[in-house]
């Protein structure tokens, strides 16, 4: 079995500066992130076969053709006190619907269970969340919270990622159709 997971990749702009903030905070205090591209994580990682990849890419395909692009915004910064700093991700009704029709398609479609399922969506782009302690956390986010970002972007694709035992890497982008089935 191997680990993936679907989530939305940034436009290069976004990810260069998700990238830049990360680095800081890296610097400064010794935090890290998971070993994967800046993200907004969509379905979180799960295991599967990698036997059955082409059924998950498949299931994936089917749903990203009946799901129009979503707008996104970013504004500012925020945190899950006391382990993880993260850019904003506004809870709009469209991304909503596109994580929970996500949900739906794994659980129906491959009996794919989100374990956190119960905890509701919080669409967010990780900055730090490896090896924060309490007092680093207080730190860094006296650094962040006065920080003012807006970025809106359009995502036209959803992406699975696989972990190859060191790191997550893009398997696939899905496009998301122009138009709703």
């Amino acid at each position: 079995m191997k680990r993936y997971f679907v989530a939305l990749l940034l436009p290069e702009t976004l990810e260069a500066y998700a990238i830049e903030t990360i680095e800081l905070l890296r610097d400064r205090y010794g935090t890290g992130t998971a070993n994967a591209p800046p993200h907004i994580t969509l379905a979180p990682p799960f295991h599967w076969s990698p036997e059955a990849v082409d059924r998950l890419e498949a299931q994936l395909q089917t749903f990203g053709q009946a799901e129009a692009p979503v707008d996104v915004q970013i504004a500012g910064f925020a945190a899950f006190a006391p382990r993880v700093l993260y850019l904003n991700v506004v809870r709009s009704p469209d991304l909503l619907a596109l994580q929970a029709g996500l949900t739906i398609a794994l659980e129906s479609g491959l009996g794919i269970v989100d374990a956190h399922k119960s905890r509701s969506f919080a669409p967010h782009i990780t900055v730090a969340s490896r090896r924060i302690t309490r007092p680093i956390f207080r730190q860094a986010w006296a650094e962040l919270e006065s920080r003012s970002i807006e970025y809106s972007f359009t995502t036209t694709a959803i992406v699975l990622l696989e972990h190859d035992g060191r790191g997550w890497q893009v398997r696939r982008s899905i496009p998301l159709s122009e138009h709703r089935a």
